[in-house]
C-alpha cells in the first residue's frame, strides 16, 4: 500500500477519505553526523486510527517520534499535525499532540489526582474544566479509585497508566505513546491496551510502537515496519502477511542442538521459501507444510533435539522476521 493511499480503513470501518488526517509526514531524514537515522519516511494517520510503528533497535523509530513530537527537528521533509507544520517551536501543533514517552515523567510526592491537576494548569486549562477532565481521564486509565493516593506507592504499570492520562489530560488529537507496556503487570498492560482502543473508538489518532507483536495484531489498523532509517512496508497486519508471503505457511521448532547447523541444511529443502533461526528457535516458511514438515523435522533432528514444533499461517511476526532478518523483541 502506498503510504499516502485513500482506500484503507481505520478501526471503525470507515474508508480513510471521510476522516481528516491528524497526522501526515512526509519524505522524512535526519541525520546525527555520518549516521542517517530517517532516511525519506512518509506516512498518514486519521482519525480514529490506531497505527503502528514497528522496527528492530536502530530502525530509527525513536527518532521519527521525537521529530512527530516537535523535540527534534528534522533535517528535510515535513510534518502536519493537524494541518499545521511541526517543528520544535510550533506550540500550536504541539498542542494538539499527547505525547507518552517510555521513560516515565511524574511527581512521587503527589497524588495521582495532584499530578494531572498541575499538568492541567500548564496546558492552562482552567481550574473547573481541569477538575472534571482529571476525573475523565482517571476513568479512562483505570485508576479513579486510587487517585488520592501518592504516585510513589503506584505500582509501575500504575505510574505508566497515569503518564499515559497525563498525555490525553488537554485532549489531543493525535496520541504517541512509545512502548507504553513495557516493564508492566499484565493487569495494568491489557488496561493500556483497552484504554488505546476505546480513545481510538471515539475519534483519536494513535501512533504507537512496541516490542510486542501481540499488541500491534491487536491494536493497529495499519503498522509500517522500518528498517536502518527506511520503511520497508505498511499497511494492515492481513494485507502485509497476504502481499509478502501469500499462500505459505510457517514452521517453528524449538531445537536443542547446532541451530546454525540446521538453519543451513534445511535451507537446502526444495519446499523451503525461508529459514531462520535464533537461540535456539528455528523458522521455517514452505510452500507446503504438510509435505514439508516431516522433511523439516528430519533434517533438523540430525542437528540436535526437536524440544516443540508448530505449524501456523505466516502473521505479522512472519512478516517482520523475513523484512528485517530479526524477531520484533531482538534487542
Amino acid at each position: 500500500m502506498s503510504s499516502l493511499d485513500t482506500s484503507a480503513t481505520v478501526g471503525t470501518g470507515a474508508p480513510l477519505r471521510a476522516v481528516p488526517d491528524v497526522l501526515r509526514c512526509a519524505d522524512l531524514r535526519r541525520s546525527f553526523g555520518p549516521v542517517t537515522a530517517v532516511d525519506g519516511i512518509s506516512f498518514r494517520i486519521r482519525g480514529g486510527e490506531t497505527y503502528g510503528l514497528l522496527g528492530p533497535n536502530g530502525a530509527g523509530k525513536t527518532t521519527v517520534i521525537s521529530m512527530v513530537a516537535g523535540v527534534l527537528a528534522a533535517d528535510s521533509g515535513s510534518i502536519l499535525v493537524g494541518g499545521e507544520e511541526m517543528h520544535p517551536g510550533a506550540y500550536g501543533a504541539k498542542a494538539a499532540i499527547g505525547y507518552v514517552p517510555q521513560d516515565v515523567a511524574l511527581y512521587p510526592d503527589l497524588s495521582g489526582r495532584e499530578n494531572l491537576l498541575f499538568f492541567a494548569s500548564l496546558y492552562g486549562i482552567g481550574r473547573r474544566r481541569a477538575r472534571a477532565r482529571v476525573e475523565e481521564v482517571l476513568d479512562i486509565v483505570g485508576l479513579a479509585d486510587r487517585a488520592g493516593d501518592r504516585v510513589e506507592k503506584y505500582s509501575g504499570g500504575m505510574k505508566r497508566r497515569l503518564n499515559i492520562a497525563v498525555g490525553l489530560i488537554h485532549q489531543p488529537r493525535l496520541l504517541v505513546l512509545d512502548e507504553p507496556t513495557v516493564g508492566v503487570d499484565p493487569q495494568s498492560r491489557n488496561s493500556i491496551l483497552e484504554s488505546v482502543e476505546r480513545l481510538s473508538a471515539e475519534g483519536m489518532g494513535v501512533l504507537y510502537t512496541t516490542h510486542y507483536m501481540e499488541e500491534a495484531e491487536r491494536l493497529c489498523d495499519r503498522v509500517a515496519i522500518m528498517d536502518l532509517g527506511k520503511m520497508v512496508a505498511e499497511g494492515s497486519p492481513k494485507q502485509l502477511a497476504a502481499e509478502q508471503l501469500g499462500d505459505s505457511e510457517h514452521i517453528r521448532l524449538v531445537l536443542g542442538g547446532d541451530v546454525t547447523g540446521a538453519v543451513t541444511a534445511l535451507r537446502e529443502l526444495p519446499l523451503a521459501i525461508r529459514v531462520t533461526g535464533a537461540d535456539d528457535m528455528v523458522d521455517v516458511l514452505v510452500r507446503d507444510a504438510g509435505s514439508a514438515l516431516p522433511q523439516v523435522i528430519q533434517v533438523a533432528a540430525a542437528h540436535g533435539t526437536v524440544r516443540s514444533v508448530t505449524a501456523e499461517e505466516p502473521d505479522l511476526e512472519t512478516v517482520f522476521l523475513g523484512l528485517t532478518g530479526k524477531r520484533l523483541r531482538d534487542r
